[in-house]
């Protein structure tokens, strides 16, 4: 979680990439919500597509260029990751599993 580590430095590169700074606190909250519904099981279908999504987004928006092609081919594989578990749900040791019983 280097967004909130270095705050100041994530909201000056935000910027510079055209992404307005205040956006920065919705990011942490997807980043950090999203990841613990996954780690948990809860809701898992839709983090995984929510942050499936932001993982595409953030690789056109910050690293699209042939300097940052690693960066860019690691958030799609993420996202690839997403999708599929977004399709197959968590499994049964989820919460989303114990609700469904």
């Amino acid at each position: 979680m280097g967004e909130i580590t270095a705050y100041s430095a994530t909201v000056g590169y935000m910027e510079s990439m055209g992404v307005p700074g205040a956006m920065l606190p919705l990011t942490i909250l997807v980043e950090f919500g999203g990841g613990l519904a996954l780690l948990f099981g809860f809701q898992a279908r839709f983090a995984a597509f929510g942050l499936g999504v932001f993982s595409l987004i953030t690789a056109f928006l910050f690293h699209g260029g042939k300097t940052d092609a690693i960066n860019f081919m690691k958030n799609f594989a993420m996202a690839g990751g997403l999708f599929f578990l977004m399709l197959h749900g968590a499994g049964r040791f989820s919460i989303d599993h114990a609700i469904e019983k």
